[in-house]
């Protein structure tokens, strides 16, 4: 897979190119479509930015999460950690976890599972940003977020060997579940979100995991 397009022509373009995203959100140093996965080291080490960036088409753009996301992120990964250790099923990855999905893709899922099969003897691996990919993708919907934006990180996920991807909807308290077979479902409150044949017998009920979100 590649993720390099022809270069844009125009603010707009790029702006598109990237799905649609805030232009506040896109980093113009080092100039758009010529940072490297050093540039995002960089930030992150010297800079102690926070949020991190993310390296999409050579172009760092400002991974956004607020407050209701970061609520339910640190309940997503308090869930499938005890579910995951329990079963001894491999490990839970935070917001701040980095992925080389593809040569100058550089994604940071708010929450991801990667089972054991994808380690070598249960080896960890020591780079900061290793290639490798979620089994399970969660992403935070927040307000920043553009559909096409979303769209796009999915279909980076499952290009790179992603079985399910989840995108949670903390404001509208909805899931969406989409799978590498090009199957998708809507999840609502009343609902819950499914290990399928990633984490078999998980079950997360909406209702219980925006229990402590502020009424809307």
């Amino acid at each position: 897979m590649t993720t390099t397009l022809a270069p844009p022509l125009t603010l707009e373009d790029l702006l598109r190119d990237l799905g649609n995203v805030e232009p506040g959100r896109v980093r113009l140093h080092p100039a758009p479509g010529t940072a490297r996965e050093a540039d995002v080291l960089q930030i992150r080490d010297r800079e102690n930015k926070r949020p991190l960036f993310e390296l999409v088409d050579g172009t760092l753009v400002e991974k956004v999460m607020g407050f209701l996301e970061s609520i339910v992120a640190s309940e997503l990964i308090r869930i499938l950690g005890n579910f995951v250790q329990t079963h001894d099923l491999g490990v839970i990855i935070g917001e701040s976890g980095m992925m080389c999905l593809a040569p100058g893709l550089v994604r940071i899922p708010d929450v991801a599972f990667l089972g054991w099969q994808q380690f070598l003897d249960r080896r960890l691996p020591r780079e900061p940003i290793p290639e490798v990919f979620p089994d399970l993708a969660i992403e935070l919907l927040s307000a920043g977020n553009s559909q096409a934006e979303m769209e796009r990180k999915t279909r980076e996920y499952l290009d790179a060997g992603t079985q399910l991807v989840w995108i949670v909807d903390p404001r509208s308290r909805t899931a969406r579940v989409i799978r590498r077979d090009g199957t998708q479902s809507h999840i609502a409150v009343d609902q819950s979100l499914d290990g399928e044949s990633i984490l078999p017998g998980l079950r997360i009920p909406l209702a219980d995991l925006f229990g402590n979100l502020p009424a809307t």
